[in-house]
């Protein structure tokens, strides 16, 4: 199979900074431009390239990343030169090595770590809207510093909200607008770096038809999602919200999980699959429903559907509903209420990081929009926070036994 790389990406091979930023929408090449540029560089050059690529959090590199780096290897011929491990590619005549390690870890922070990899000349960050941190970022970029090879740092993100550090370092005072199928992208103007931006369009001679129909299906169904998932657009966070720290990023499908489910009529009927990783504060949360105006049948129909045989935590507020769900033989279970529970999940869940899956979005925007009413009063605005709402309910859930719920009523 022949894939063709788009034009806008040969500034990766002569780039004139040491930072080269990477954005654009779903389906747009860039993981497959960068592992590319990579494997050429680990293969050809006669001076050894030490390159670590990182992601926040990465699950198992030889089932998730490396098996992407060796078909590049396979494409270039280059398979008897290159030794292949579950962390590491490196070529055996060259020296040259790519290394590969997530960020946090179940052992903690890797960063001080990773800083001190002897002969570090390239830092690769993919996926970079998880690292909510510019610490980690910076403590790494400053080990980049090799004499007699080039230093370059890449960084490859799907662009999320404009309070990322990605944004106020090298967007909100140095950027133009380009209309992108009739979306203003920002474009990155600061001196530092060098800014490649695709999207699906760009790549487009390398999708299928299916996919291609779903995009534009999209484009008119949903012209915002579309811009943010497929063209790359940044999304607007109000201020005063409440959760600040979310991500994109994949469900863990390794961990236990279950499923929240909030009632409405006008508001929408929101449920979502959530798994909680304690060790390293993360919640997990996949959008499943998000509909208004169903009908009792419609909404039992779905959550059958959706939560099976699992544990699902609703809204007690709804006691017929939930026992109509209940005589159909699901595991549905009221969420326990009483004063002050509201911002007692909010404390208990502030203390992690949720990570949102990129097909989620309205919960996105819930994230970005649910905000304080009187933050010193500790009085939330209801609004905004129905599939929040949910992912509070099984996600407290979830953590019962632990010491995090040993909080008084």
């Amino acid at each position: 199979m022949i894939v063709r790389m788009s034009k806008k990406y040969q500034p990766l091979w002569k780039p004139k900074t040491r930072y080269v930023l990477m954005t654009g929408g779903r389906g747009s090449q860039k993981s497959f431009a960068v592992s590319s540029w990579a494997c050429n560089k680990i293969t050809d050059e006669l001076d050894p390239w030490i390159i670590l690529y990182t992601r926040y959090t990465m699950q198992s590199a030889e089932i998730s990343v490396i098996p992407e780096f060796t078909e590049k290897i396979e494409l270039l011929g280059k398979t008897g030169s290159v030794q292949v491990t579950k962390t590491l590619v490196e070529c055996l005549t060259t020296g040259s090595k790519i290394i590969f390690s997530g960020i946090k870890t179940q052992s903690g922070n890797q960063t001080a770590r990773l800083k001190s990899i002897p002969g570090l000349n390239v830092f690769i960050v993919d996926e970079a809207e998880e690292f909510r941190d510019e610490k980690d970022f910076n403590t790494i970029d400053d080990s980049i510093r090799m004499m007699g090879v080039p230093n370059v740092v890449i960084i490859v993100m799907n662009p999320q909200d404009t309070e990322h550090w990605v944004w106020n370092r090298w967007f909100e005072k140095s950027h133009r607008m380009e209309l992108i199928d009739g979306f203003q992208i920002p474009m990155s103007t600061h001196p530092e770096v060098t800014h490649i931006h695709t999207t699906w369009y760009d790549n487009r001679k390398n999708l299928n038809p299916d996919y291609l129909e779903k995009i534009k299906i999209l484009r008119t169904s949903d012209p915002a999602a579309y811009a943010h998932r497929y063209l790359g657009q940044w999304l607007t966070r109000k201020e005063g919200v409440i959760y600040p720290n979310w991500i994109e990023g994949e469900f863990d499908l390794t961990l236990p999980y279950g499923y929240g489910l909030d009632f409405g009529f006008t508001n929408p009927d929101a449920m979502c699959k959530v798994a909680v990783d304690d060790a390293r504060k993360l919640v997990y949360l996949h959008e499943e429903m998000y509909a208004t105006k169903q009908s009792n049948e419609t909404i039992k129909t779905s959550v059958s559907e959706i939560g099976g045989n699992d544990l699902i935590v609703a809204d007690s507020n709804e006691p017929r509903t939930i026992e109509a769900l209940q005589s159909t033989g699901l595991n549905v279970q009221k969420v326990e209420k009483y004063p002050g529970c509201v911002v007692d999940r909010i404390r208990i869940l502030s203390d992690y990081t949720w990570v949102v899956t990129p097909e989620s979005y309205n919960a996105k925007f819930e994230f970005n929009n649910y905000i304080w009413n009187d933050k010193k009063a500790s009085i939330p605005l209801d609004k905004n926070n129905h599939l929040i709402k949910a992912g509070e309910y099984i996600a407290t859930r979830l953590l019962e036994g632990s010491t995090v719920l040993a909080y008084s009523k």
